[in-house]
């Protein structure tokens, strides 16, 4: 989306997290909300979906206690997840500079959004004792100090390295999703966007979840068609993150525009071309979906402004879906 009033884009500025701050707790917080609105399920096991819980019997792995429940309640219930394999997470998360938008009604930026929406999966799968891994598309750099910046297109994937377990893999996602902010636009360098996606390819190995976040707005067909290959053989789910005033075109009257993603300045009236535009957005986004689906995989779309344990939901569902 671009920004109104003739000002210019969020391109190199600080992400704008809003609301969505501090990113530990508001991620924990939806990651619990999807542990409550669980159901049962007949088949157990370490997974990134959780399937409820049940009581203590002897012999039960310490590492699934509910904690929470033993505080709360005084009672020894284990946590049961999900599974039909042990598979690894990877979180693919668009750091284009159109994911730095924020309207006037959103709680954050888009990439905010996504960064809670992705540590969240991740606190879930560690749960499960699942790996989880971090890959990045496009320019997008780091906010921290001189030590850290300089984050370069591949060396942001790098930082991570492999798909880790545990609490510390949860913190080090936290620690790069909190530094990272919006830039440029992933067509500027099709051959680095090409080697992004090839090296996640490569590490997330077959049987994996790949939890794509975008707002698929600017996504150029060199996605399309790695995302073939990703979804060949794992579990692709793509998330199309849009803030409200995306959603629904939330202006009035006479706005000036202005791509977050080029040089692009448009003057119209937003009564007179919102029903083109809301109807343009839904064949655009049918046609990512329709793409996803055709791979096997599964399309969500989460707003700025849901409850992020809402488009969580969606997800680990979706997940279900995929794999089934």
């Amino acid at each position: 989306m671009a920004t109104t009033d003739g000002r210019p884009g969020q391109k190199l500025l600080p992400l704008d997290w809003g609301a969505l701050a501090p990113l530990r707790i508001r991620a924990a917080a939806a990651a619990e909300g999807v542990y409550a609105g669980a159901h049962r399920s007949s088949r157990r096991g370490a997974g990134i979906e959780f399937g409820g819980q049940r009581p203590y019997v002897p012999g039960d792995d310490l590492r699934f206690l509910d904690r929470r429940s033993l505080m709360r309640h005084d009672r020894l219930m284990i946590r049961e997840f999900e599974t039909d394999t042990e598979r690894a997470l990877w979180l693919a998360v668009d750091t284009s500079a159109s994911m730095g938008f924020r309207g006037g009604n959103a709680p954050g930026a888009k990439l905010a959004y996504a960064a809670v929406l992705g540590a969240a999966l991740c606190k879930v799968a560690i749960s499960g004792q699942d790996p989880v891994g971090l890959a990045w598309l496009g320019r997008g750099r780091s906010a921290g100090s001189s030590a850290e910046s300089s984050l370069g297109r591949e060396s942001l994937h790098a930082a991570l390295g492999p798909a880790g377990f545990g609490g510390a893999t949860f913190d080090r996602v936290v620690f790069a999703l909190e530094r990272v902010t919006a830039h440029g636009a992933l067509e500027d360098d099709l051959d680095a966007l090409d080697r992004q996606l090839t090296v996640l390819a490569r590490r997330a190995r077959r049987g994996s979840v790949v939890v794509l976040f975008s707002d698929f707005l600017d996504v150029p067909a060199a996605v399309l068609r790695r995302m073939a290959l990703l979804g060949s053989e794992r579990v692709l789910v793509a998330v199309q993150v849009l803030d409200p005033v995306e959603a629904d075109f939330g202006f009035a009257g006479q706005v000036r525009l202005r791509s977050m993603e080029g040089d692009a300045v448009v003057t119209t009236d937003a009564d007179r071309v919102r029903a083109e535009y809301l109807a343009r957005l839904d064949a655009h986004t049918n046609e990512w979906r329709g793409a996803v689906e055709e791979i096997g995989g599964r399309f969500v779309r989460a707003r700025t402004d849901e409850a992020p344990v809402e488009p969580l939901r969606r997800i680990v569902q979706a997940v279900r879906e995929a794999r089934r």
